[in-house]
């Protein structure tokens, strides 16, 4: 890879932007080197300040932009068995090993790249660079920043969310939804546990409610064989209840999400979900008036579903190489709040793949690397008068 990628991505994994730490010092990082072109750019920051999305165009402001995207926040290294300083660029046998070096940093350097060379010369369409936080957590820092270029007057001609899938364009994934469910029973001496309603005995009626909805999901719900589970999936991840072997729990929690197809609308289910855990609660009421099923929204984030012949999608093609396929991917992207809330026409392709992301020794190997270059580049050059 060129000399000056290999350094941006050094320094972008030099930057701990686990998500529960501030990503500001990369932001600065970028903002300057930017800079340094003559490159503004706009910061949007979170709540607190700690955390900061930044989006940057160089080229005409009266042209739609192609607009280049990543998120800054990696998943932690804790408990995991790294072998090289997951914080510190390891480059050996082809590779560059460090944590985000596929998810997603990698991409966000040739981003930068590019965005240095466009700086010097003249465009017929912005580039733009659009940098995310907290995405790692439920797509949560980029709506700050969907938000801003809501109120734009031109929106983005086509947007690249640069997600490891190899350099294939990614045209869909599905939405996610998760959920926590408080299953509220009544305490009493473990001996006399008929009398009172047992909160995790509820939390597991319920239970099997969500699993007979992944059956029905399966068996008679909408299919998409482009995914590799081509079906919307119910999955139960977290569950804790209980004090004491001889207490009758008062409460159980559980936390499930749905992973839907665009044809899926998880509002439904949503609204499914509750009838049948009302009616479990009006059985449970017959024992005791305080049983009870709430269910409440943690986090959602829409579907994916660009059609390869839209225009932009089209045009990505001149850039690509040779074998680039249409694809779905199962893991969530910002990719849906973009399409959803700007209207724009949205294509997942970075290098590296998803199969390396989260893991120890993290890496990305130089010819995904160069196959990135190659296509940025392509896509520069048509975009000079």
């Amino acid at each position: 890879m060129k000399p000056r990628v290999l350094d941006i991505l050094k320094r972008l994994i030099g930057f701990d932007t686990v998500s529960s730490e501030s990503n500001l010092a990369l932001i600065e990082y970028v903002r300057e080197l930017l800079a340094s072109k003559g490159i503004e750019s706009l910061i949007v920051k979170d709540e607190t300040g700690r955390k900061a999305n930044l989006f940057a165009s160089t080229g005409p402001k009266e042209q739609q932009g192609i607009l280049l995207s990543g998120h800054t926040d990696v998943v932690p290294v804790a408990g995991q068995a790294w072998t090289v300083p997951p914080f510190e660029a390891t480059v050996k046998d082809g590779r560059v090993y460090g944590r985000g070096t596929c998810d997603m940093k990698g991409f966000i350097a040739l981003a930068i790249d590019a965005m240095l060379d466009a700086a010097e010369l003249n465009l017929t369409r912005p580039l733009q660079l659009a940098l995310s936080y907290d995405e790692e957590i439920g797509c949560v820092g980029v709506r700050r920043l969907i938000d801003v270029l809501d109120m734009a007057t031109l929106r983005p001609f086509l947007c690249v969310i640069g997600e490891p899938t190899q350099m294939q364009f990614a045209v869909g994934h599905k939405g996610k939804s998760s959920y926590r469910t408080y299953c509220r029973g009544q305490e009493a001496h473990s001996s006399l546990a008929p009398r009172a309603i047992n909160a995790i005995h509820l939390a597991s009626d319920f239970i099997s409610v969500l699993r007979d909805s992944q059956k029905r999901v399966e068996q008679q719900g909408q299919r998409d064989e482009g995914y590799d589970i081509p079906y919307s999936t119910v999955h139960i991840g977290r569950i804790d209840g209980g004090k004491a072997l001889n207490i009758v729990p008062n409460l159980c929690t559980l936390e499930f999400e749905f992973r839907n197809l665009p044809q899926d609308d998880p509002d439904l289910l949503l609204s499914e979900l509750r009838e049948r855990a009302e009616a479990l609660v009006r059985e449970a009421r017959q024992v005791s008036g305080v049983a009870d099923i709430e269910i409440e929204v943690m986090n959602e984030y829409p579907a994916l579903d660009t059609h390869p012949s839209v225009e932009a999608v089209r045009l990505l093609h001149n850039f690509a190489a040779a074998g680039t396929e249409h694809i779905k991917v199962s893991f969530g992207t910002e990719g849906g709040l973009f399409a959803n809330r700007l209207n724009v026409p949205v294509v997942v392709c970075g290098p590296g793949s998803i199969e390396q992301a989260h893991k120890p020794d993290e890496f990305i190997d130089d010819s995904q690397m160069l196959a990135g270059e190659r296509f940025l580049h392509s896509l520069l050059a048509s975009l000079k008068q």
